[in-house]
């Protein structure tokens, strides 16, 4: 789908959606505590993803282009010795699985392939897993989730700083809502055998991460939880300090904080994003060349960008998705602060986190038109 989007002010306030990244966990969590999951929302194709694999009765678990429902649910699946194949759409196949396949065989799983689609069989035993901390931590909630189904302890060794660890924090309050509460160690966590408990309650957060675009546009959000664990309510702070970001804890915000520092900062250098690279596209390059179209003067670095911003964006031209939802929801904002009407390709990609973005983003002022 092509969009043309118009300079214009977004005013008013909106609802903070109900967290992907929250909703992932307390899906995966219910369905291992025999809970029904019918009930809760399903608000992006990513969750649609989550709960169909945890549903489907033909051994083919469909992940489409969701890296959470497959790096969680890899181990899950191990540990309750199901022989099941993982399919994936988009980038996903792309996107990579080391160390998380190596620990899984090494642990007695046997797994057909490297690369999606994936066939698994075998029971999944206890032990020592060992990985570094500076890798996706998608693959430490995976294990975190699954280790607890085995019948002896195992243990969680990290082999460098943890980032992204609001995430793994995130998995742990998760847990604690369903009986479990997993020891943390000096270098990693300690998970015994136990079964999942119902928990009282099946809400989810407000999503810190959709709301990040809002709020780099002025608006209010309600709903939002300050003491939650998502590592995106740095949006907060990155708005109002200003200056440098240093990305490790908070990648997903890069986008929007690229187009916030564009316009808003004499110059921000937005460092330690390298994992960004291997996202649903390249998220560094795609910011860089969507930038620039658009007027902005922006290095592009092996783990960042420098942006001079301050300066108006031209617009008047085309700038694309890249397949990716983050990279469309930022040009949203982008256009904004433009010139000349933006011709965005690829802006259905959004329905991956956020379906109603388009119909909210015209609500609250944006002019589109190709809807």
């Amino acid at each position: 789908m092509t969009l043309t989007l118009h300079p214009a002010k977004l005013s008013g306030e909106i609802a903070a959606m109900p967290s992907k990244s929250d909703l992932h966990r307390l899906m995966i969590a219910a369905w291992l505590a025999g809970q029904d999951i019918s009930q809760l929302p399903i608000i992006s194709e990513d969750i649609a993803a989550t709960r169909d694999c945890l549903l489907a009765t033909d051994g083919v678990l469909n992940c489409r282009e969701s890296g959470s429902t497959l790096r969680f649910l890899l181990p899950v699946m191990a540990a309750l010795g199901r022989t099941v194949t993982f399919t994936g759409e988009g980038r996903l196949p792309e996107r990579p699985l080391e160390p998380l396949l190596s620990l899984l065989r090494q642990h007695g799983v046997t797994i057909n392939g490297e690369t999606l689609p994936l066939r698994i069989s075998g029971q999944l035993q206890p032990g020592t897993y060992q990985l570094p901390g500076n890798i996706s931590s998608q693959y430490i909630t995976g294990l975190l989730f699954a280790l607890p189904l085995l019948q002896q302890d195992s243990e969680i060794i990290l082999t460098s700083p943890l980032e992204s660890a609001g995430y793994v924090e995130m998995t742990l309050r998760t847990l604690g809502k369903f009986c479990a509460f997993v020891e943390k160690s000096q270098i990693g966590w300690v998970l015994q055998n136990w079964s999942y408990r119902p928990a009282a309650t099946l809400v989810p957060e407000g999503d810190w991460s959709n709301a990040a675009f809002w709020l780099a546009a002025g608006l209010n959000v309600v709903g939002l939880d300050e003491n939650s664990a998502q590592p995106d309510k740095e949006i907060v702070q990155l708005l109002q300090l200003g200056g440098d970001m240093d990305a490790s804890q908070c990648p997903d915000l890069v986008p929007i904080m690229a187009v916030y520092a564009a316009v808003n900062y004499e110059r921000c250098e937005i460092r330690n994003a390298a994992r960004l690279r291997i996202k649903e596209s390249d998220r560094l390059a795609a910011m860089a060349q969507n930038l620039a179209a658009l007027g902005a003067d922006v290095t592009e670095l092996p783990d960042g960008m420098v942006i001079r911003g301050k300066k108006p964006l031209r617009g008047g031209v085309e700038v694309n998705s890249f397949g990716d939802h983050r990279i469309a929801m930022a040009m949203a904002i982008a256009a904004l602060y433009c010139d000349a009407p933006v011709t965005l390709h690829g802006a259905e990609v959004v329905a991956k986190s956020y379906p109603n973005f388009w119909a909210d983003y015209q609500r609250l002022g944006g002019i589109v038109h190709g809807l």
